[in-house]
């Protein structure tokens, strides 16, 4: 296996885990109105999932990675920004820098 499937299919996987938790738990329901964006929690749930299966799909479509990975970049950079906004603490906002680094190197990896 190398490097960029390694990469995608743990972030796939961490994605299709926050998407649902996005969707389905109570905790993110608080989460998000505590960032003012209560009207945007299903809608990142959503965007959350079909990014993690356009990772995992990383040996199917070269073009579906890419899009996937550079998506999910864009929605943790914005995820992060929002973190910043809000004063988070460094050890808050780190998962949402992480993955946008993470995911941004896999787009990266994908177009070279």
């Amino acid at each position: 296996m190398t490097l960029i499937y390694g990469l995608s299919y743990f972030s796939g996987i961490s994605f299709l885990g926050f998407g649902f938790s996005c969707l389905f738990s109570s905790k993110m329901v608080i989460e998000f109105e505590r960032y003012q964006l209560s009207r945007f929690r299903t809608t990142t749930g959503f965007f959350q999932i079909i990014g993690g299966i356009g990772l995992l799909s990383a040996g199917l479509n070269p073009t579906v990675l890419s899009i996937s990975a550079l998506g999910l970049c864009i929605l943790m950079l914005l995820g992060f920004v929002v973190r910043i906004k809000i004063k988070d603490s460094l050890i808050q906002s780190f998962p949402s820098f992480f993955y946008m680094v993470l995911n941004g190197y896999i787009f990266w990896l994908s177009t070279h």
